[in-house]
Parts: C-alpha cells; sequence; structure tokens
C-alpha cells in the first residue's frame, strides 16, 4: 500500500514538474516582443498631437519627454515640446511610457461627476432643511 501511495505522489510530482517547466518555456525574444506590442497598442490608443503627453524611458536609460507626433508599424516619434527636437524610437527599445492624457472614458466619469454634484447642490439650496 506504501509503494502505491508513492509510486503516485512520485507519478503526480513529475507531472506537475512538467506544466511548470512548460510555463516558463518562452524565449527571452518572445517576451519582449509581447512587450512591444503591448507598448504599440497603448501608444496608438493615446494617438498623435500635442494632447498625447508621453514620458519615455529606454533601454539604454534614455529618458524622452514631449509628446507623440507620428506612430507606425515599427516605430513612433516622441518631439519634445519645448526644444522641439523629435526623436524617432523602435517599440523594442522602450523599456516604460507614462502617458499623461485622459481616455475618453475617464473624460466622461469627471463629466457625469461634475453634473451629478452640481444638480446635488442645487436639489439641496431649493429643498434642503433651510427652504421651508
Amino acid at each position: 500500500m506504501f509503494r502505491k501511495v508513492v509510486t503516485v505522489l512520485l507519478v503526480a510530482l513529475i507531472i506537475n514538474l512538467a506544466g511548470v517547466r512548460l510555463a516558463y518555456a518562452d524565449s527571452r525574444e518572445e517576451k519582449q516582443a509581447r512587450f512591444a506590442e503591448k507598448i504599440k497598442a497603448n501608444l496608438l490608443k493615446l494617438g498623435t498631437g500635442e494632447p498625447a503627453r508621453v514620458k519615455v524611458k529606454l533601454r539604454d536609460q534614455t529618458k524622452l519627454e514631449g509628446y507623440i507626433s507620428a506612430a507606425g508599424e515599427e516605430a513612433f516619434t516622441v518631439t519634445n515640446r519645448k526644444t522641439g527636437v523629435a526623436t524617432t524610437v523602435a517599440y523594442p527599445q522602450v523599456k516604460s511610457v507614462q502617458g499623461n492624457n485622459l481616455s475618453t472614458g475617464a473624460k466622461i466619469a469627471i463629466g457625469v461627476g461634475v453634473a451629478a454634484a452640481v444638480i446635488f447642490i442645487i436639489l439641496w439650496f431649493t429643498t434642503g432643511p433651510g427652504s421651508d
């Protein structure tokens, strides 16, 4: 009986270790390619022009700040607002990106919140305790 239990536990352990090994099978290049695709999707979502402000940190520790003046399939261009210098960056060179503009959903949520606050204040003063 003891041998059967030990055998089943060993088989379960081997299967578990094989599954963990498969989970780590992605190569570094595949991970970097997936990360570059995420960066590309996020930058395309931000759009281009003056409102699309970003802070970009590259893998060589270079920092860029400005707005996205152009975004393509392989690279995007960050233009410094103060100096006007445009720098073209390939997506795989990017280590991190921080966008400074609000999404459409955030703008709508802020607008709804402000409208609700105004309505609440108007109702409070028109039907509040001191309006008898």
